[in-house]
């Protein structure tokens, strides 16, 4: 009885986590780079006054900051791996990278440029204006602001299909 309880607890994790929304926020404007797994975890990139950055990550109530650039300056001694003559298995082509990227659904897009030309800003106003009614929102400025605001919407189970179909 209590084994299957167990089970039948440890099924609907499972499923709650392949049907968790991924959230993968950008503003440019505000220095805002996140992605969420919604209600679980929280990674974002932030600005440090030592370093240039860190991630800080949050699971549940638990908080962790990580240096991704502080292992860089220093000297590490590392073995050379032997090169295999044969062939991995298996392959990680750009194939499976571009069917996991079209898993992604937009829910926001918003770009403005200003290229510093006014003349290649005036030549790409038309092309914008045409991409802005199939797409996103771009928009060209001639006021010296650049700014991508990206918000993307993913679950866990659409990568997954995604890597097995391709």
């Amino acid at each position: 009885m209590w084994f299957a309880a167990i089970f039948i607890l440890f099924l609907l994790l499972i499923l709650y986590v392949l049907l968790i929304p991924i959230i993968v926020s950008v503003d440019t404007e505000q220095n805002h780079y996140e992605i969420r797994l919604q209600g679980m975890a929280k990674a974002s990139i932030e600005e440090h006054e030592e370093e240039l950055l860190r991630i800080k990550l949050k699971i549940f109530l638990f908080t962790f900051y990580f240096y991704p650039l502080k292992s860089l300056g220093k000297d590490k001694k590392r073995k050379k791996a032997k090169k295999s003559t044969a062939k991995s298995k298996r392959k990680f082509g750009i194939r499976k990278i571009i069917a996991m990227l079209q898993s992604f659904k937009v829910k926001k897009m918003l770009i403005d440029i200003d290229t510093g030309d006014n003349v290649l800003n005036a030549k790409l106003y038309p092309f914008f204006g045409f991409v802005n009614y199939y797409l996103g929102t771009f928009n060209i400025n001639f006021e010296g602001r650049n700014q991508l605001i990206l918000q993307m919407h993913n679950r866990p189970i659409n990568i997954i299909t995604s890597f097995i179909n391709k």
